[in-house]
């Protein structure tokens, strides 16, 4: 199964606002070559076209992503076809002011975690500009900000979806009592959390609450920074900024246990005619635990099939397969 189309592609909707989107979604943050080594604009406006073709509609960014590098990547790609996306993009990362907590180091400047009103203010112009569009389908907290108080957050959340420049209030990285915070203030339409075979704490933390209020959950790193993307080669090696290369998932002993778990179920795959990347997101989605597989991309091949994994149905055998593998050989990853 190496392509799909946008007919058969799994849909879903996004809490309480109704947004129509597609089950699988393109994550840009490796577009923005910020922890992934670099990248190549031209191939990532391409990879984001490539999606739209497969019937991808969700499309994340954040301005951190390259200090604004991927909204930007995201913006020139949906010249002439905004009406088929629907963006997802975050604030509370910031570099223009050194209010809040300060996070990292990007690129030589600091960023602060902050989600001041003002500061929400000024990102979402910002991002609105990098998007050339003149409204956010989904605009997310993309970490929290333990110096201001979620009532001001969620404040001028509300005030720019009065305004009409987002259509939906999302939040990441968030505990169970700080999305319930949130929920008394107004409406939370989705949960960006991680999520994947290896990353599954979240459906006994944060899932019941968003069942509970109809807060659609959308899974990064659905293939765990692409350790389950396949067999990796144990001498294959991660060079410059690239995260991988200090990731001690991605150790050598590692690869050899994926390398077993892979091979248990070499089986399944071909029955299933697909990739093993494709299996692995289609796990996340028949598991229930989120609406939508957020998944990188840099270039078109990638993009497409990912998405291909959109069309594709686990039954029960399969997942009991894939959970007794996983139990065998990967439990020591997480």
């Amino acid at each position: 199964m190496s392509s799909t189309t946008a007919s058969t592609m799994k849909k879903t909707t996004l809490g309480p606002s109704g947004i129509e989107s597609s089950a699988i979604g393109l994550g840009t943050w490796a577009m923005g070559g910020w922890m992934w080594g670099g990248g190549d604009n031209a191939a990532a406006v391409l990879a984001i076209q490539a999606s739209l073709d497969a019937g991808v509609t969700l499309i994340d960014t954040a301005p951190a992503y390259g200090l604004g590098r991927s909204e930007s990547i995201v913006g020139t790609a949906l010249k002439g076809r905004r009406q088929e996306a629907v963006i997802a993009t975050k604030c509370g990362l910031v570099w223009h002011t050194q209010q809040g907590t300060h996070f990292f180091e990007e690129d030589g400047h600091p960023v602060y975690r902050y989600l001041g009103r003002e500061s929400i203010f000024h990102e979402c112009e910002e991002s609105l500009k990098r998007l050339q569009t003149d409204y956010i389908d989904l605009y997310i907290t993309h970490w929290q900000d333990s110096t201001t108080p979620v009532a001001e957050t969620m404040d001028a959340l509300l005030s720019l979806k009065k305004q009409g420049k987002i259509r939906a209030i999302g939040v990441s990285n968030v505990s169970p009592e700080t999305l319930a915070e949130y929920l008394q203030y107004g409406p939370v339409d989705a949960a960006q959390e991680r999520y994947s075979l290896i990353d599954r704490e979240i459906e006994q933390t944060l899932v019941p609450l968003c069942t509970e209020h109809n807060v659609a959950v959308l899974g990064y790193s659905s293939l765990a920074l692409g350790l389950l993307a396949g067999p990796i080669d144990p001498a294959r090696q991660f060079t410059g900024d690239d995260q991988r290369a200090t990731n001690p998932r991605f150790s050598t002993a590692n690869r050899v246990k994926l390398k077993a778990f892979f091979e248990e179920l070499e089986p399944l795959r071909k029955q299933l005619e697909c990739s093993f990347g494709q299996m692995m997101i289609a796990w996340t989605l028949a598991r229930g635990s989120v609406s939508v597989a957020l998944c990188g991309a840099r270039v078109p091949k990638q993009a497409i099939e990912n998405a291909a994994a959109g069309a594709i149905t686990l039954r029960d055998d399969a997942l009991l397969l894939i959970d007794a593998a996983a139990a065998r050989h990967l439990n020591a990853l997480a």
